[in-house]
């Protein structure tokens, strides 16, 4: 905080208003949205201390949720108070964001008067995208208001820390957020809170929960299982689904209910593009049933809203082929969820569309060949003027080669053609200066790898290695034209110099993708 000016020529009475005045102007200069990143990016761990807790493991699971317990009840809260929340809890290695988002959708058709709040990791855009109130991202006065209301009771009593020596004075960027969420949705007394897991586990912060109204796993995540509360999944490979069966009992689950397919959304326009939406769409309307059939209702919704089926007979409902009723429909096709199967055409230059989606995963990177084959592949193969483009980055530490073999691999059963024209490998840096956007600003990366582009260029290295692989996925990838380059921004400024009519598929990271958007001015 900057220091005052001297008053001390003015009257005591009209010096002690001035200075009230004074600090009310530079409270609100110095606390504004983008002072609140700023504080925010000051909490994110760097890429030294990320490899360090790599190496030994950092503190155990029990020691990090003592530590959000005392963070929760330094800002004032105990456990015991997130209950009122109403919290659906989803976790999953893939498919749990878009079901966070079908959920909140569902629930917001059933009962429009009724106030949601949905918690998210990570943004594509803007940190405040990550906390929503009725579906939607909160205002930066509102973000920047509540954010300092927690930085504040944490500063304030930073000295009553069990041990000092160990616990830092705010939780690291995660944590900070998840805090800041129960804190927001206390305060704006939502009637139902949807919890997308973070970085998974037991001792995941959104974990301090005590007892969600229901668990939902979108893939393998039963560390996300609690005592006494009903748990939903989708279908698991058999290896798998023994695994969670036998978790579900241990943890205590009251119920344990495997959610397949529901046949009907073949028929439904779903608001997120993809086949295998239609799964993640699944466990979103079972996960809704057993919301609206719990004893723990909230007032603000009726298990009227349930089909009449439902309200006799579940769990056995979550999975019966009953019609769902028109506001679950509602709800699945006005969902959205940026970054995720997005198409959108370019402004600036006309020409280009943008295929994005956030794939980081063998699993997703799928899902992610088999749509970008089904909407762009097969219809740009018999445009010889048409494009195609690739823009890929994934984390340090991840195989560029599984990655990579895996989505080409989904789009060699569209087309035995090339699937791309020009692929292009860059880094996460925003601008071509080398600096980010202040949301979009990651302190995880090493700076030399950066400089040196060293994940770019083993991408590249692993791109030629899969196109001379002996197994042969004959699709002449070699005739696509590299590029590695240092920003997003160059990345954009490439793509819209192209000739001609461009499809471009953007993957492998969600922060490339939120950087994509951010450069290119796309819709979210």
């Amino acid at each position: 905080m900057r220091p005052y000016p001297s008053l001390h020529h003015l009257p005591s009475q009209r010096r002690t208003r001035t200075y009230a005045l004074l600090k009310r102007s530079m409270w609100t200069r110095d606390r504004s949205y983008a002072d609140a990143i700023d504080r925010l990016n000051s909490l994110q761990s760097n890429a030294s201390v990320i490899e360090h807790i790599r190496k030994t493991g950092g503190k155990n699971g029990e020691a990090q949720m003592g530590e959000t317990i005392e963070y929760l009840e330094r800002i004032g809260y105990k456990p015991s108070d997130l209950n009122a929340l109403n919290a659906l809890h989803i976790t999953g290695t893939k498919g749990k964001g878009s079901t966070s988002a079908f959920v909140d959708s569902i629930l917001r058709h059933v009962e429009p008067s009724a106030k949601t709040g949905l918690y998210t990791s990570p943004h594509m855009v803007a940190v405040r995208e990550r906390i929503r109130l009725n579906g939607q991202p909160l205002d930066e006065e509102r973000f920047a208001r509540y954010f300092f209301e927690v930085w504040d009771r944490l500063e304030g009593n930073k000295q009553k820390r069990k041990d000092p020596e160990t616990t830092l004075e705010k939780p690291a960027y995660f944590r900070y957020l998840t805090l800041m969420a129960f804190h927001v949705f206390l305060q704006e007394k939502v009637d139902a809170t949807i919890l997308e897991v973070g970085v998974g586990g037991t001792y995941d912060s959104t974990n301090v929960v005590p007892q969600p109204i229901v668990t939902g796993v979108a893939s393998l995540g039963i560390d996300h299982v609690f005592p006494r509360v009903p748990a939903l999944a989708v279908q698991q490979p058999e290896e798998g689904l023994d695994v969670l069966v036998s978790r579900a009992k241990e943890l205590g689950a009251s119920s344990f209910t495997i959610v397949p397919e529901i046949e009907q959304l073949k028929t439904i326009p779903l608001g997120l593009a993809g086949a295998h939406q239609r799964i993640n769409a699944s466990l979103a309307v079972g996960l809704v049933r057993s919301f609206l059939a719990s004893p723990r209702l909230p007032p603000a919704y009726s298990s009227s809203a349930l089909a009449p089926s439902d309200a006799t007979s579940l769990p056995a409902s979550l999975i019966a082929p009953v019609p769902l009723p028109s506001s679950i429909v509602k709800g699945l096709e006005a969902t959205r969820w940026p970054g995720r199967c997005q198409i959108e055409r370019d402004a600036k230059s006309p020409a280009v569309t943008w295929h994005l989606d956030g794939a980081h995963t063998v699993e997703s990177l799928q899902c992610c060949g088999e749509w970008f084959g089904e909407v762009a592949l097969e219809c740009s193969s018999h445009a010889e003027d048409r494009k195609r483009v690739l823009v890929f980055n994934c984390t340090s530490g991840r195989s560029g080669l599984s990655l990579l073999g895996t989505l080409v691999e989904s789009l060699q059963t569209r087309s035995k053609d090339s699937p791309f024209h020009y692929v292009v490998f860059c880094t996460n840096a925003t601008f071509s200066s080398g600096s980010s956007a202040g949301d979009l600003t990651s302190n995880a990366v090493d700076q030399k790898e950066l400089e040196s582009l060293t994940v770019q260029n083993e991408l590249k290295d692993a791109w030629e290695e899969l196109t001379r692989s002996p197994e042969g996925r004959e699709v002449e990838a070699h005739v696509a034209e590299v590029h590695v380059l240092g920003s997003i921004e160059d990345a954009v400024l490439m793509i819209r110099g192209l000739e001609g009519s461009v499809d471009v598929l953007v993957t492998g990271s969600l922060h490339l993708v939120g950087g994509v958007m951010a450069v290119a001015e796309l819709p979210l």
